[in-house]
């Protein structure tokens, strides 16, 4: 659990620092004058003072933030948030989650590029112990040429050539397949009977597809489709939630901890998916309508630049405060259910 403790530690840090670096970056480039960059909350463990900007580290690792003058004030300031253009404001507010989703992107792609994708050639990759491809004799690298008569160009035929029995290339079910394979220039014939999977409702021959390198420009390509998918699925997800189309199901911090040690145990490439994965949560959850998060400040920001006339901040100010309490509250409630999960063992 000690372990487990230490790497969600590290794995908050980088969401938050991240989160608020963009925050940061894109204030700078505006020319904001910034008071505070904070990493975490509650007693301050360690702080810096820069030219300008203050550095600060606080004792618990769940949030962060970047104190901005005329934030949260008028200030008769040129570099005052508030004296910026609408647009500019919005830019600021918006970099934190777009942070997120580059990071996401990026943690993605690492994991591409370290473990490859699956091949779309019909090329052996490993061969499941205690299968029937085991027993017929077929060895990683053999490349599958025919089966039954029907030729095989890439992998997705020889999935829907055992899948598919209403066409006859599987005849019935237990009937054995007569498989060419090349291997080393030459061409062999097995024969096997693929096992049928009761759980999963599908057939299997014992084998898997080949890995691929990528490089890491195609390893971007394919994180920003993970991450476009991913987002596209949390979405779904909090609409069905939300519209009592499936339970709720959230997790605090305190679960997150235990699926951090889960994912660290099963590898440092299952802990950056994770990471990868969890980033892109918090990408999300900051882009909706919900008072305090940043979603809310675009939303606020947005019928401002619509009137060409701000907000009363006193009102917009309540707004977040009191989204903020609903927030903790809320915080309360799913730490107290993760625990109960943990006790439970669920």
């Amino acid at each position: 659990m000690g372990m487990s403790i230490i790497w969600a530690i590290l794995v908050f840090c980088l969401l938050i620092i991240s989160h608020e670096f963009g925050h940061f970056i894109v204030a700078k480039a505006n020319r904001i004058f910034v008071y505070d960059f904070s990493l975490g909350m509650g007693p301050k463990l360690w702080q810096h003072k820069g030219k300008e900007t203050e550095y600060t580290l606080r004792l618990f690792p769940i949030g962060g933030s970047v104190r901005m003058m005329g934030e949260d004030e008028s200030v008769d300031d040129p570099r005052s948030f508030n004296h910026k253009a609408v647009w500019r404001r919005m830019s600021v507010i918006f970099a934190g989650p777009l942070t997120n989703f580059i990071v996401a992107i990026l943690l993605f792609a690492v994991v591409f590029t370290a473990m490859g994708m699956p091949s779309a050639k019909n090329i052996v990759g490993n061969v499941s112990s205690g299968l029937s491809a085991e027993a017929a004799g077929i060895l990683p690298g053999d490349v599958i040429e025919d089966i039954n008569g029907v030729a095989v160009t890439q992998w997705a035929d020889i999935i829907t050539i055992v899948q598919d029995q209403e066409k006859g290339q599987v005849q019935d079910a237990g009937k054995p397949l007569q498989i060419k394979v090349q291997r080393d220039g030459e061409m062999l014939t097995v024969q096997l009977t693929p096992t049928y999977n009761k759980e999963a409702g599908y057939w299997m021959l014992g084998v898997t597809q080949s890995i691929e390198k990528v490089g890491f420009f195609s390893a971007i390509a394919l994180g920003i489709k993970q991450s476009f998918q991913m987002t596209v699925q949390l979405l779904q997800a909090l609409f069905l939630m939300l519209t009592h189309q499936m339970p709720v199901d959230v997790t605090g911090p305190v679960g997150i901890v235990n699926y951090v040690g889960q994912a660290a145990n099963a590898g440092f490439q299952n802990l950056l998916y994770l990471t990868a994965y969890l980033s892109l949560n918090l990408g999300v959850i900051n882009l909706l309508p919900l008072p305090a998060l940043d979603g809310s400040r675009l939303v606020f920001l947005a019928i401002e630049g619509i009137r060409r006339k701000p907000v009363n901040r006193e009102k917009e100010g309540m707004v977040h405060f009191v989204g903020l309490m609903i927030l903790f509250a809320l915080m309360i409630i799913i730490t107290y259910q993760d625990i109960a999960r943990l006790f439970n063992g669920g």
